[in-house]
């Protein structure tokens, strides 16, 4: 059986479209990243953890943990920790291109492989009223960066290079490649 290591519903519905013979199982496990490690591989190491977390429970299966980040100079932008923190980070991103890295881990009889996908993103300028008005919906809380591309935050992007699904939270075309499906 596939088990999705995520409770992430965009993931769930971005698995989907590649088969739907999934569980979901969240890991629940303790995320943790050496200090000096490279933006661009926290989400593979994080991906990593969370698919051998649930392969534990479930060693007969195949588990897919994923990870994502938004990147600017070298910084991550997690998930903001509250209104204030969403403003500092979308006021950062304005005006400027910036990175969303996703790691994909697949764990499967005792061993895990992992790939990063990568996407360049460009934001509008925006001003504060446009920030704010974002914010208000509540769809920036629980996103890497403080925004959806899917959703309200749409309006914020002029542009990108790579894959779009990948700013999402999963690469839909590596990772059914990556999972041997097509």
């Amino acid at each position: 059986m596939l088990i999705l290591a995520s409770g992430s519903p965009r993931r769930r519905e971005l698995l989907s479209l590649i088969t739907d013979e999934f569980e979901i199982l969240v890991s629940g496990c303790d995320e943790f990243v050496p200090e000096g490690t490279p933006a661009k591989k926290v989400p593979a190491i994080l991906a990593e953890q969370k698919a051998l977390a649930v392969a534990k429970l479930r060693p007969e299966d195949t588990v897919i943990g994923s990870d994502t980040v938004v990147v600017l100079n070298d910084e991550i932008f997690g998930k903001p920790k509250d209104k204030f923190h969403a403003h500092a980070m979308l006021k950062a991103l304005s005006g400027k291109r910036h990175f969303v890295y996703t790691g994909v881990a697949v764990a499967e009889k005792g061993e895990v492989r992992s790939f990063v996908q990568k996407t360049e993103v460009e934001f509008y300028e925006l001003s504060d009223e446009t920030i704010e008005k974002y914010i208000a919906t509540g769809e920036p809380m629980d996103k890497a960066g403080a925004y959806g591309i899917q959703g309200k935050g749409s309006v914020l992007v002029k542009g990108i290079v790579g894959d779009y699904f990948n700013v999402m939270g999963l690469p839909v075309a590596e990772t059914a490649r990556f999972l041997g499906l097509v």
